[in-house]
């Protein structure tokens, strides 16, 4: 008997420590399971102010609308989120998305897609309603507990060319809904501007929303005045904002709308940004801008702040400074002037078909890098949708130039009558361009 006591100690010992480290395990796995649980995001008022938090933390969204842009390029500028206009975008997945933005430390405002009256959607249908409220309550059950989720969007710009008031009644509705299945996500829909019909609207048959989130581009210095004037009292976001809008500008006499260039666009981002975001520390969580990749809406250039190369743009320049306080290492180039024929883009250009003519850049480098050049012909959109609605990009047109030399095209105008544009893309060699276009108008010789 003796002799087994301490073979029967060094059991009890061994059985001893496989039970702490099967109880560490256990601790360890409930600790991973406990971070990898859903965020609790909170809108907090105080003093007539609101703030967002995160897990108890404050969070001012310094954040990107992104669909199929680059998530990684986000966090390294900076950003802390982005928003979405659907859990899935076509390529991945709801669940693929928030992967991909917990893995890169963002939070994402998930966007539900809502039918609109423009698309055809009609919410007097109350079938075709409620079948829209059952699949967006499968869309929110399969992610609600996913820890890269921070906001959930319900519809986008539903008030832009509508007609029927109970749209606000399908929102409220949804919202609703989200509340009781999901206590730890606040609600939000987006306004295509603002205006004290809609602002009323939301008020009266949207109690259940969260969060107002409005979309402006121009004139986003002026919301915080028109959220005052409109006695909107609660937390708002911008989920939309960047470039001067295609609606906005000056046209040609032919109807061309006359796109800023990349340096011109930058300096209105920030100085947007300061007047119509940073100013109202009070009600604002934060802000999405526009677009934090690439699109074709009039031109292959307009609001993408990264061109169809990936490479980014003046405009990421702003925003790094805006999220960190400091402009990034490596900047873009910036545009000093562009003419064709002698002319802006503001003087009507007239060509006439197969005519030579020539086109000049002037521009300078804030690093000395380096620059090559690429022009390019396109014809001036036809496909033109509202609202973001897809377009398809014009084709190049080919065979028209004679000389290029640096900053420096000469070309022969197309043989066709008709409305066209010339870009031009001035690129660093480290991921970095500017551009600018003029749209010219070609007749009869």
């Amino acid at each position: 008997m003796k002799q087994l006591l301490p073979v029967l100690a060094l059991m009890a010992l061994f059985l001893g420590c496989k039970e702490k480290v099967h109880s560490e395990q256990i601790v360890n796995s409930s600790s991973k399971r406990e971070t990898e649980g859903p965020s609790s995001v909170t809108v907090t008022e105080k003093q007539g102010g609101f703030s967002l938090s995160v897990n108890g933390k404050p969070f001012f969204i310094h954040g990107a609308g992104l669909e199929f842009g680059n998530i990684k390029s986000l966090a390294e500028h900076g950003g802390n989120s982005f928003r979405t206009w659907r859990t899935g975008n076509g390529q991945q997945s709801g669940k693929e998305v928030l992967d991909e933005a917990k893995k890169n430390g963002l939070m994402v405002t998930m966007g539900l897609e809502m039918g609109s009256e423009r698309h055809g959607f009609d919410y007097n249908d109350t079938d075709l309603v409620e079948a829209q409220k059952q699949r967006i309550r499968e869309e929110v059950m399969s992610l609600k507990d996913h820890p890269a989720l921070l906001i959930w969007c319900i519809g986008n710009e539903l008030n832009l060319n509508y007609t029927n008031p109970k749209v606000w009644d399908a929102v409220n509705d949804i919202a609703n809904m989200i509340h009781q299945i999901d206590g730890n996500h606040p609600t939000t829909t987006t306004l295509a501007g603002v205006s004290q019909r809609e602002i009323d609207f939301v008020k009266q048959k949207c109690p259940q929303i969260d969060i107002l989130s409005i979309q402006m581009y121009g004139d986003l210095p002026s919301l915080p005045r028109l959220l005052q004037e409109y006695q909107w009292d609660g937390p708002y976001m911008v989920t939309e904002w960047g470039a001067t809008g295609h609606w906005e500008v000056p046209q040609t006499e032919w109807g061309a709308p006359l796109e800023e260039n990349t340096t011109v666009k930058a300096d209105n981002y920030l100085k947007r940004y300061q007047n119509g975001i940073a100013v109202d520390q009070e009600k604002c969580l934060g802000s999405y801008v526009f677009l934090w990749g690439n699109k074709q809406e009039r031109t292959p250039t307009w609001y993408g702040i990264f061109l169809e190369n990936g490479n980014e743009t003046e405009a990421v320049d702003v925003m790094h400074y805006i999220w960190n306080g400091q402009w990034p290492a490596n900047r873009s180039p910036k545009i000093v002037s562009f003419v064709l024929d002698g002319k802006t883009a503001q003087q009507n250009v007239h060509l006439k078909a197969g005519q030579e003519y020539a086109s000049q850049l002037s521009l300078t480098e804030p690093d000395g890098d380096n620059l090559d050049f690429h022009w390019e012909i396109l014809p001036e959109s036809q496909s033109q949708g509202e609202g973001g609605d897809h377009e398809d990009r014009p084709r190049s047109v080919e065979g028209l130039f004679i000389q290029e030399s640096g900053t420096t095209l000469k070309f022969a105008a197309p043989s066709q009558k008709g409305a066209y544009r010339l870009f031009v893309y001035a690129n660093d060699g480290n991921n970095h361009s500017a551009t600018a276009n003029i749209p010219f108008y070609v007749g009869e010789n």
